[in-house]
């Protein structure tokens, strides 16, 4: 039986931490007498209740560490309890929705994926949008974390290839867990407030601009405006491009350019194939939207690179009409966004480094195929792919078409239609954030769809932000088993 006491510690902290975050919102529209401070002062003190109960219970065990076993249930358990607290103030106050609807909202900010349920977000009290977009920023920041310190030791779909020194094996890891914390956040924190300061300096309104910001890092997608970034300024649809490129690339790249080592970052094969991959659709789409529209060069580019610039480092932002650009231009997309952007960020997706290497492998196989006698390596940043490597990538990549099937067949027999259906599974196992479809067209949000289909796409998130096998393993009998 695995001993869930140093699960429970660490999910107790969390929580009671998170309560304590509810303050911000709650002084938020406490001095703004909007009325709905109730809620996330009353949220606060169940969460900080509750989580340091959990904590206090469960803390005798703690310092003994995490087995491999426990490291998966703590990074499931992570995303799936404490989105119900984040959830408490939709419910106690403004929208005061069903734990449902809210439970949906906060799994789709603590995951980064932005799809969403509210309506008329502009109606919302400034407490609940800062809340939004404060769910996507401390997701965002969670899943830096687990994917530097947990994701690649646990042997996930391939990670334990995307290691640098230091991250070796478990053991090592876990004792330099706070230094690397501590340096992921300085470097997170830096980004957010640049990233608001040049929202703000290019005219977005205060307010505004922290929640965009707190959302764009995190490539969270969660805005203040039903519209998204549709009605501002020319110049803040490339900031905004930009610091979504910034917050899809590797974490520890910015951790070892901050130490003073900037070869690293621009020698990644990821971050440049990344870079390369979406400039190239960037402008092919720039271009057909050019020769079979009268649109001018400008606004076409502008368009083309920030919806998918949204779409494939997982964000969700919008502007313009960018579903009704045609088959092509979706098509595009829907690449993209399965694609995903660097392991390593708070972007999701296959992730660049895994189609590399399963790109790498094709061109291996072909090659054997018209010289057999040929030995014809696969090879990433100078290192020799082994096989156990290419044996996780190739069942992550087969799981990944799996449960997007059955996810798809799954919200359509509820009751969606299947154009819907296809781009609800595909924009939460992404965690892209992106809705489309009959059913969603009258609101621009999913709050139509059924509850067995949100369930679905609730399961959808999770699994898409923790690399699908950390999930999938938890089903195994053999999991459980001494």
């Amino acid at each position: 039986m695995i001993d869930m006491r140093p699960v429970g510690f660490v999910i107790g902290l969390i929580i009671a931490a998170l309560g304590a975050t509810m303050i911000i919102p709650f002084a938020t529209d406490l001095l703004r007498s909007d009325g709905n401070a109730h809620a996330f002062g009353e949220a606060a003190m169940i969460s900080v209740l509750c989580g340091a109960a959990m904590a206090l219970a469960c803390q005798n065990r703690a310092a003994r560490g995490l087995s491999i076993r426990q490291a998966f249930l703590l990074t499931a358990g992570i995303w799936l309890f404490v989105p119900l607290f984040g959830a408490l103030p939709f419910v106690i106050g403004a929208p005061d929705v069903r734990l449902i609807d809210a439970y949906f909202e906060a799994v789709s900010g603590i995951t980064t994926t932005g799809a969403s349920v509210f309506v008329d977000v502009e109606e919302l009290p400034r407490g609940v949008t800062l809340w939004r977009g404060m769910l996507n920023w401390l997701g965002g920041l969670g899943i830096a974390f687990i994917a530097m310190i947990f994701l690649p030791v646990l042997r996930v779909g391939g990670m334990q290839f995307f290691r640098t020194e230091g991250f070796d094996t478990f053991g090592k890891v876990l004792p330099r867990a706070s230094d690397i914390a501590r340096q992921l956040f300085y470097v997170y924190a830096g980004l957010t407030v640049a990233c608001i300061a040049v929202y703000a300096l290019l005219g977005m309104p205060l307010f505004e601009a922290a929640a965009h910001g707190l959302a764009t890092i995190a490539t969270g997608g969660f805005s203040p405006r039903t519209t998204s970034f549709t009605d501002y300024s020319n110049a803040l649809d490339y900031a905004a491009s930009l610091f979504m490129i910034l917050g899809s690339l590797p974490y520890i790249r910015y951790v070892q350019l901050v130490q003073g080592s900037s070869r690293p970052l621009f020698a990644d094969p990821q971050v440049r194939a990344y870079l390369a991959w979406v400039g190239s659709a960037v402008l092919v789409v720039a271009a057909w939207r050019i020769t079979t529209s009268d649109q001018d060069a400008e606004p076409a580019f502008r368009e083309s690179l920030f919806n998918l610039v949204s779409i494939m480092s997982s964000t969700g932002f919008g502007t313009g009409d960018f579903p009704r650009w045609g088959a092509f231009a979706l098509i595009v997309g829907m690449w993209l966004g399965v694609i995903g952007a660097c392991s390593g960020s708070s972007a999701a997706g296959l992730s660049v480094f895994r189609v590399q290497i399963m790109l790498g492998a094709l061109v291996s196989a072909v090659r054997r195929i018209y010289s057999p006698s040929r030995i014809a390596l696969v090879r990433y940043a100078g290192r020799t792919v082994d096989n156990d490597t290419m044996d996780a990538i190739v069942l992550y990549l087969g799981a990944y078409i799996l449960t997007f099937g059955f996810l798809t067949v799954g919200i359509d027999l509820s009751g969606v239609d299947f154009v819907s259906a296809i781009f609800a599974a595909w924009t939460t196992i992404g965690n892209i954030g992106y809705s489309y479809g009959p059913m969603v067209a009258p609101t621009g949000t999913f709050v139509d769809f059924p509850d067995v289909a949100k369930i679905f796409m609730i399961v959808a998130m999770i699994m898409g932000r923790l690399s699908l096998l950390t999930v999938l393993v938890l089903l195994l009998p053999r999991f459980w088993r001494l």
